[in-house]
């Protein structure tokens, strides 16, 4: 691997929600390791702000957005995926009972993979975010009732 693209590993993985990534390509093998922060929390409540009309590319029609309560949003930019693969059952349905460190969906990001675990124990009330729909940072995708 060049510099490059060992800064450009690192600065993923940094951005990204993993706590560990092993990469090995033939001779070459890097592991990253990092500290899960105990006090980060994506549970949220969703504060409705005035629309900002930005210029952006036509993308397929999202689930309506959460009106009220709380949220489970992306913790990075990718594509979010609710099950394992495709045609396997999704990891969570609208009225599952979750618990907390439990994984309820994935995003894609640079080729890698990264689960996203329930922040709190709680119920799935709606599936905000489309199977296979590109998500920014902070995009929810599952609208919630803590327990």
């Amino acid at each position: 691997m060049t510099l490059e693209q060992i800064t450009s590993l690192l600065k993923a993985f940094d951005e990204s929600s993993a706590s560990r990534l092993k990469y090995t390509c033939g001779e070459e093998q890097i592991t990253l390791e990092k500290a899960v922060a105990q006090s980060a929390v994506v549970c949220a409540p969703v504060v409705e702000a005035a629309p900002v009309a930005a210029a952006q590319p036509a993308a397929a029609p999202a689930a309506a957005a959460p009106a009220a309560g709380a949220t489970i949003d992306a913790p990075l930019v990718g594509t979010f995926y609710v099950a394992s693969a495709p045609g396997e059952a999704p990891f969570v349905k609208p009225g599952d009972t979750v618990h907390k460190g439990q994984i309820i969906g994935l995003i894609e990001a640079m080729k890698m993979i990264n689960e996203i675990p329930a922040p709190c124990d709680c119920v799935i009330e709606s599936l905000v975010a489309q199977d296979g729909a590109l998500v920014g940072f902070g995009d929810p995708l599952f609208q919630i009732r803590e327990l």
